[in-house]
């Protein structure tokens, strides 16, 4: 028999294997391999990656991007009962997104020691002084998500770039 938690440990995984598949897009599109789903009621609503080179827009995170495709799904800035499922800790451009957006729930893959604004270098999702808080589950399908980064910056590094 599953518990809950076991349960809802299964869901996130399967949402997070969906954001893989965006940032394995990312990877062949030569971008920063970070992957994003927007869930509502059971459904992806929105799925993206790191668009920066193609679109040389700095605010073109996964995050960002997903927002906007959720926010245009739903017909609607406020992104309440939606869960983000993204490959990487967000940062804090993205986390001040998601505050903004009202969405309730990030899951996220591996930390970002460098540019991390959830739980890393800051805890924006949670922080009392703002008007939006949100819940935060961390390391969910950590080890796959940190290697297909990990591979992108050794293989960039290889080709001399970055």
């Amino acid at each position: 028999m599953i518990d809950a938690n076991s349960q809802w440990m299964l869901v996130h995984e399967t949402f997070m294997q969906q954001a893989l598949v965006e940032a394995e897009r990312a990877f062949a599109e030569e971008e920063v391999p970070v992957g994003a789903v927007i869930v509502h009621e059971d459904r992806v609503i929105a799925a993206a990656h790191n668009q920066r080179e193609q679109l040389r827009d700095p605010t073109a995170h996964a995050e960002m991007v997903a927002i906007t495709q959720a926010a245009e799904a739903r017909q609607s800035w406020r992104l309440d009962n939606c869960t983000l499922y993204v490959t990487l800790e967000p940062c804090a451009m993205c986390a001040g997104a998601i505050i903004q957006a009202r969405i309730p729930l990030v899951v996220f893959g591996a930390i970002d020691p460098k540019a991390g604004a959830v739980q890393s270098l800051y805890q924006l999702l949670g922080d009392g002084r703002l008007n939006h808080r949100a819940a935060v589950i961390s390391g969910v399908l950590a080890e796959p998500c940190g290697q297909i980064l990990t591979r992108f910056f050794q293989q960039q590094r290889r080709l001399g770039k970055k």
